[in-house]
């Protein structure tokens, strides 16, 4: 099976991807942890304004498989969380990239982003 892996992400072996857009860094699952899961009933993530600690856990997935914990790929301050996942968690399978992301940050160490892994070196991992 083919999973999507966008060239404008960076991964933890965790499969967690950050995309950085105009100084703020967008985070969420990839498609293949999305697939691994299976069907997502609830995201549990943390308030704006909290901080997250690159590869310290942030937040809580919970699927009809397991119940897994949430990494940050960087540190940061949480900018937002998206809200729409409290009543729709299925967007993170139906759009993990996308509509599924879970957390904005600010105050991000770009320098963080070299410790992750390269979209080559994701899929490497995942297959």
């Amino acid at each position: 099976m083919s999973f999507e892996v966008p060239e404008d992400c960076r991964y933890l072996e965790t499969h967690e991807w950050v995309r950085l857009e105009d100084g703020t860094a967008r985070v969420g699952i990839s498609d293949f942890a999305q697939d691994e899961l299976g069907d997502v009933v609830f995201v549990e993530l943390p308030a704006e304004g909290d901080t997250v600690t690159q590869e310290a856990d942030f937040g809580v997935i919970e699927s009809i498989k397991a119940v897994s914990d949430l990494y940050a790929p960087v540190s940061g301050t949480v900018a937002a969380a998206n809200e729409r996942l409290v009543d729709e968690p299925e967007l993170v399978n139906e759009d993990p990239f996308g509509d599924g992301w879970m957390l904005e940050l600010e105050d991000v160490d770009e320098g963080e982003l070299d410790a992750l892994l390269s979209p080559d070196e994701y899929r490497d991992q995942i297959e």
